[in-house]
């Protein structure tokens, strides 16, 4: 599996009868300064993942983002990858996906 996928493959998961989990793993800075998150994603500190880390679904994917698609979002990932859970970072976060109207 990919560690990342664009903006439009995320489109394709969310589309109805998906079956993915949606987080928004921006720096709790970043989320204060503009909390609007892309439609069914939750938001997790990504500060504190040893906290929410557990109660991630092992039986279906996960998609994370966060700003760029960059360092925060590949930890997460990697950190979630490391524990089971089958995830995945948007590629050029935030911004990308609000370049697109796909999603």
């Amino acid at each position: 599996m990919n560690k990342s996928l664009s903006p439009e493959e995320l489109a394709g998961l969310l589309a109805p009868g998906g079956n993915v989990t949606l987080l928004d793993v921006r720096r709790k800075d970043d989320y204060d300064k503009a909390p609007q998150t892309i439609a069914n994603a939750e938001w997790k500190n990504p500060a504190e993942i040893d906290q929410w880390l557990p109660t991630m679904p092992v039986d279906k994917e996960v998609v994370i983002y966060c700003v760029r698609g960059g360092s925060v979002s590949q930890s997460v990932q990697q950190q979630l990858a490391d524990n089971g859970i089958k995830a995945r970072y948007v590629e050029g976060g935030l911004e990308a996906l609000n370049k697109t109207s796909q999603v």
